[in-house]
């Protein structure tokens, strides 16, 4: 990839978190912060933020979302690279939103 090609990535992946940031925001904005582990204030400014405004925003040099499953742990749950385990899906899937939820409420 050239470093055009990693910018234009870069601002459309921007672009599309904000518009699905502000629609969950304006839709359900507690459901918002869970599922996307926002700050209160962070929610309120993206639920006002113009086009134009998400636009200019998304066309910076940085991803503006970043991973939450941040250990090996949670990357294992949801992998389902259990070790000598068989256990179900859906259990599994569960036990690692349960601990993500529980950082972000740590965090809040």
């Amino acid at each position: 990839m050239t470093e055009d090609q990693i910018r234009n990535e870069i601002r459309e992946t921007n672009l599309t978190y904000l518009m699905l940031a502000q629609t969950l925001i304006r839709r359900d904005k507690a459901d918002a912060l869970f599922r996307l582990g926002l700050s209160e204030e962070s929610a309120d400014l993206l639920g006002t933020l113009s086009p134009a405004q998400l636009m200019k925003v998304a066309s910076g040099p940085m991803l503006l979302c970043r991973f939450r499953a941040d250990d090996d742990m949670v990357w294992s749950l949801l992998t389902n690279h259990q070790t000598g385990k068989v256990a179900n899906d859906a259990t599994t899937k569960l036990h690692a939103s349960i601990l993500m939820s529980g950082r972000f409420a740590e965090s809040m």
